[in-house]
């Protein structure tokens, strides 16, 4: 276990992912992750995502911490309560939300994921 472990990006290979195609509203999307960290028996995440712009339907079972680095997206929930996320924006995705994620800007974000136990 480390007491400090730094997210260098280049240290680690980024795994490519897409959304399944069904999810998928617009354009083309492409994601990137760099997994910094995996702990508490593969429950708890941490590291890097990365994607290129298109729309897709999104459903959450985990709780997610994020912050964006870079670009411009807009999450709409199931309600079509809609926000626009860019650099220096930081939220929680709590169990249950649901709605689509739209990257107007290929976005960056850091983010920290708890799988439920």
């Amino acid at each position: 276990m480390h007491a400090f472990l730094p997210f260098n990006l280049d240290d680690i290979v980024p795994e490519q992912d897409a959304p399944a195609p069904e999810k998928v509203i617009a354009g083309d999307p492409k994601f990137t992750t760099w997994l910094v960290e995996t702990t508490d028996n593969e429950t708890l995440f941490s590291g890097v995502w990365e994607a290129t712009p298109g729309a897709w339907k999104i459903s959450y079972d985990e709780w997610e911490f994020c912050s964006i680095l870079s670009g411009r997206s807009v999450l709409t929930d199931k309600d079509g309560v809609t926000r626009e996320i860019g650099p220096g924006d930081s939220f929680v995705l709590q169990p249950g939300f649901s709605g689509t994620w739209e990257v107007l800007e290929t976005t960056r974000k850091l983010f920290v994921i708890r799988l439920p136990s």
